[in-house]
């Protein structure tokens, strides 16, 4: 095989026919018209011999062999991108465009703080955000899709290096007038594991909270979204740990929930930024993670 026949150029058109599933969507991300990454991406079929998508008239997907093909595509285009940074001598430097992910039930609360010393510590980056949950995150940032992830630690699974940034400590956020109300302290003891509200399954708070009440989920009421889980405490639904920062001024909804300091050691998670470990910039996001560390948002300790 020739590889002259071969282009980045065509392998960005496969990536982004095969992430946005249609070819007028993927044409506009990559500022073509369509008919040329049409017809980009059947020469690049002629020249690898195999059919990368099933086109219909309602969908796009991948073939069996076409996704391996993708896969492929994308450790490539990683390792050109790699070698343009490089090239220009920017080995450790955080500059042009750098994606950021955040999981959900962080990312709102902390990029207020994060992002004033983001913009100060990296003039030279356009920083473009986004959020998720954990595993998704890991899977785009291990694709090179995002460059680097604010979530809770320890992450699973091989190639990733990661500085923890702060410990967040949870509070219990319970209805005004509960009975719990009239303690002097909250403990953990003191919480009954019914009376419990969680996210829904792929959260890792979830996992966290039912980690440190010792509970399980069974006949647990859930909630899509953390702000879901706020108003179904305010409905009177039942308590829940709420991370510090999204425990914040005007989050009582009107004064019907009240938040609770544990008593002694609190329950918390550790949050951290995470990143490739064979991604050329390590030194940029480890400088990165040291000011974020040194101007942390308030309520938090150091990890």
């Amino acid at each position: 095989m020739n590889l002259a026949g071969l282009s980045l150029r065509d392998l960005e058109y496969v990536v982004a026919v095969d992430e946005q599933r249609h070819f007028g969507r993927a044409a506009e991300r990559c500022a073509v018209s369509q008919p040329s990454l049409s017809a980009q991406i059947r020469k690049l079929e002629e020249v690898l011999g195999v059919t990368l998508f099933e086109r219909t008239s309602r969908r796009v997907l991948p073939t069996q062999p076409g996704e391996l093909v993708i896969r492929q595509a994308r450790i490539v285009l990683e390792e050109a991108r790699r070698l343009l940074t490089l090239a220009r001598g920017m080995e450790g430097a955080l500059a042009g465009d750098l994606a950021i992910g955040a999981i959900q039930t962080l990312g709102p609360y902390l990029f207020p703080h994060a992002l004033p010393v983001m913009r100060r510590h990296l003039p030279d980056a356009r920083l473009i955000l986004s959020e998720g949950r954990t595993d998704g995150l890991l899977d785009e940032l291990r694709e090179g899709r995002i460059d680097a992830v604010l979530l809770a630690l320890p992450v699973e699974g091989d190639g990733f290096a990661t500085e923890a940034l702060f410990f967040e400590p949870f509070l219990l956020a319970h209805p005004a007038g509960h009975r719990l109300e009239e303690l002097p302290s909250i403990a953990l003891a003191d919480l009954d594991p019914s009376e419990l509200v969680l996210l829904e399954e792929g959260h890792c708070l979830r996992d966290q909270a039912l980690a440190a009440c010792g509970a399980t989920a069974r006949g647990m009421r859930h909630a899509t979204g953390l702000e879901t889980l706020r108003h179904m405490v305010a409905a009177g639904a039942g308590y829940t740990l709420m991370p510090q920062l999204a425990a914040g001024e005007g989050t009582t909804v009107g004064g019907l929930i009240a938040y609770r300091p544990f008593e002694g050691e609190p329950p918390g998670r550790r949050v951290g930024l995470v990143w490739r470990a064979s991604d050329p910039r390590g030194p940029g996001f480890r400088a990165l993670a040291e000011r974020l560390r040194a101007e942390p948002p308030p309520g938090v300790r150091p990890a």
